[in-house]
């Protein structure tokens, strides 16, 4: 078959032709591909921020853990000082129970020895005298034993800290201001005084 040769068409402008006076050439530099700015697109490598995990961040977990542990803490604390406070409670009340049987026993005998007396109150009235009196120096030195010692001095020096003064009186042979009569016993000194002793003291000139 016989080649033609190839007709340009005037239309179609051949790119090896000069251009014309007075065109514009495109731009030959490469363009950017197309979906926006590059940097911008979605196959960017952005780090993405603390809010795209969706979860709270490492520190807000430490410290959540950090005050949750201090909690448990503080209410394991409550129990154990509740515990304590109710196990002294017992502890006390049971001392109390043990001191006050531990006094009563103590008495005990003094009672027998009363009911002794009293059966043999048709007897020599001399010798139940002498039991009352040697009941009341038991029971005194209970009392004493337990740390309540007895004060029925006469010609001492008023103390307002053991004494109670009911009455005064004239003594020429008593200094002012001394016990001259005792009318009822006190019993322990200081923080330990179950009760001072009333007295007669005698008046001063």
């Amino acid at each position: 078959m016989p080649m033609h040769p190839r007709q340009s068409d005037p239309a179609v402008p051949d790119p090896a032709d000069p251009a014309p006076e007075g065109a514009v050439s495109p731009p030959h530099e490469d363009l950017p591909p197309s979906g926006g700015p590059a940097g911008t697109g979605p196959d960017t490598d952005a780090e993405p921020g603390p809010d795209a995990a969706g979860g709270p961040a490492p520190a807000e977990d430490e410290y959540t853990a950090e005050l949750k542990e201090l909690e448990d803490r503080w209410r394991r604390a409550l129990a154990d000082l509740d515990n304590l406070r109710k196990r002294h409670v017992k502890e006390l009340e049971r001392e109390r129970l043990t001191e006050r049987s531990r006094t009563a026993a103590a008495f005990l005998p003094v009672l027998d020895n009363l009911e002794l007396a009293l059966s043999h109150a048709g007897s020599d009235p001399g010798a139940i005298v002498e039991g009352v009196q040697a009941v009341r120096d038991q029971a005194v030195n209970v009392l004493e034993l337990l740390g309540y010692p007895r004060h029925a001095e006469t010609g001492v020096a008023f103390d307002p800290a053991r004494h109670e003064v009911v009455g005064v009186a004239h003594d020429p042979d008593a200094a002012p201001g001394t016990v001259v009569e005792v009318l009822r016993p006190g019993y322990g000194d200081g923080e330990r005084q179950l009760r001072p002793a009333a007295v007669t003291v005698a008046k001063r000139e």
